[in-house]
């Protein structure tokens, strides 16, 4: 009597079909991979809001945690990211023009708060 599958047959029928502990290995390391990325953008984006930061203590003059309130009235109040937002900002030191609409509410609330 002949074998269906020979012992080679097997081991690639094996590695075609994923476990279920394979396929609980590959989500997790899948997930794994996900959190990773969103570290690395959560790292990156903490230093832009921190010279952000650093520069609205400055031109303001405020503390940091005044600057840090200024800067989420902003993100609130023009429904951007304050991610975006310390972007916008520090990119204004390489010449660019800060859009009108972040322009607007950086004045408005630094007046609010001079009163």
């Amino acid at each position: 009597m002949r074998q269906l599958t020979t012992p080679r047959e097997k081991q690639r029928l094996l590695t075609a079909v994923p476990s279920a502990d394979d396929a609980a290995l590959l989500a997790e390391v899948v997930e794994l991979r996900a959190k990773n990325e969103q570290l690395e953008q959560a790292l990156a984006s903490r230093a832009v809001i921190d010279q952000a930061r650093g520069m609205v203590m400055v031109l303001a003059p405020c503390s940091r945690e005044q600057a840090w309130d200024l800067l989420m009235d902003v993100s609130q109040h023009c429904n951007v990211k304050l991610r975006d937002v310390a972007t916008a900002l520090v990119a204004t030191t390489k010449g660019r023009d800060l859009p009108e609409g972040i322009r607007r509410a950086l004045r408005r609330l630094h007046a609010l708060e001079r009163r």
